[in-house]
């Protein structure tokens, strides 16, 4: 059965992206995928807000996020943890064979910027991983004032996680002096999984130039020899290159700034509804993310039940909670090409639900 998502991801995607895909494959040394890619980077550049590459991965965000540790981290690493995927870092980075270390605030709170500052002082570290939206918990960190304090360590290598951020609001990359940033195709960019870009600085490239088992797939020089010819290291995934490609034409047409206003009174949308319900938001309100809702399930709903029903009566589905807070928490995504009149198709059918479910 296939369902209308209102899930934090995959979410749903457009007819005319599906189309896109169904564009007939060339050959990925052809002049004619470097024209492709062409087209792709230089607006991906725009969205990521850098004069750095942008970097075409065949992966899900996971393999660059991988990637990115065994480039950068030649001493240690700081896992900022926050929330179920944040926490799954610190993992990666010990399953690589880093010295890691974790910094752990409770889910649904953001990253800290004065507990940064604290464990970089020790001059322990020469990288940090930080996810600015906790997809698991709905909690935006305020990456600027993190970013403040990580610009005082030069030797600290920053690897940031926008997956379900990107292009739902502005994050300057080079303004705020990213050196490494990550998102994904199945997100806001409202297309299938399976394709990632990654932007990496002069400095974050200079270090991974001197840093032994940075592997093949994943290496940050070989993606920059290849991306001077605009191509890629290895076969990609020529059809979700089409989709983005032809996403990227959506998004310059909307407007960005139309497109960061339109999640914006989304997210209001759905916000204000729950609390109408008499819901609470499950981070605080002022780290809430604006992409999606994290709501906690303080009424005792049977979540999983409204789902179901969801699903059953109007294959639509939103999601019950993530990992431990299954059940206690629900999540409703308004990202990608979401508008008040979708967002409110469903809403009114979990009114016509819940107030069964209330009962």
């Amino acid at each position: 059965m296939a369902y209308k998502l209102y899930i934090p991801g995959p979410i749903n995607v457009s007819e005319k992206t599906y189309k896109a895909m169904a564009t007939p494959i060339m050959g990925h040394r052809m002049p004619e995928f470097a024209e492709l890619a062409g087209n792709v980077v230089p607006r991906m550049q725009q969205l990521f807000y850098t004069k750095d590459p942008v970097f075409l991965s065949t992966s899900s965000s996971w393999g660059i996020m991988e990637g990115s540790l065994r480039n950068v981290t030649q001493k240690a690493v700081l896992n900022c943890g926050n929330g179920a995927f944040s926490d799954k870092w610190f993992d990666v980075a010990k399953r690589c064979g880093k010295d890691a270390e974790f910094l752990q605030f409770d889910w649904g709170k953001p990253v800290d910027p004065e507990a940064v500052d604290k464990a970089l002082s020790t001059g322990k570290f020469d990288s940090i991983t930080i996810i600015h939206n906790e997809t698991s918990t709905g909690t935006m960190t305020d990456i600027a004032a993190v970013m403040e304090v990580v610009r005082k360590y030069p030797e600290v290598i920053s690897i940031v996680d926008t997956v379900s951020s990107f292009s739902t609001l502005p994050i300057k990359k080079d303004e705020l002096g990213i050196d490494v940033m990550v998102t994904g195709s199945q997100k806001a960019l409202a297309c299938p999984p399976g394709l990632s870009f990654l932007s990496v600085s002069d400095k974050a490239m200079e270090r991974a130039s001197k840093t032994e088992g940075r592997g093949y797939y994943f290496d940050f020089l070989e993606f920059k020899k290849f991306f001077d010819k605009n191509q890629t290291p290895s076969t990609p995934v020529i059809s979700l290159i089409y989709a983005i490609n032809s996403k990227l034409d959506d998004i310059f047409a909307e407007g960005v700034e139309n497109r960061y206003a339109r999640h914006a009174a989304n997210n209001k949308l759905v916000r204000e509804w729950g609390y109408n319900h008499g819901f609470k938001l499950f981070p605080e309100e002022k780290y809430g993310s604006v992409a999606l809702n994290c709501f906690a399930n303080n009424l005792e709903i049977d979540i999983a039940g409204v789902n179901s029903e969801l699903k059953k009566r109007y294959n639509m589905a939103i999601d019950g909670g993530y990992g431990k807070l299954k059940g206690k928490t629900f999540r409703i995504s308004n990202m990608g090409d979401e508008t008040q009149e979708s967002m409110k198709e469903l809403l009114g059918n979990l009114d016509t639900i819940l107030a069964e479910f209330k009962k």
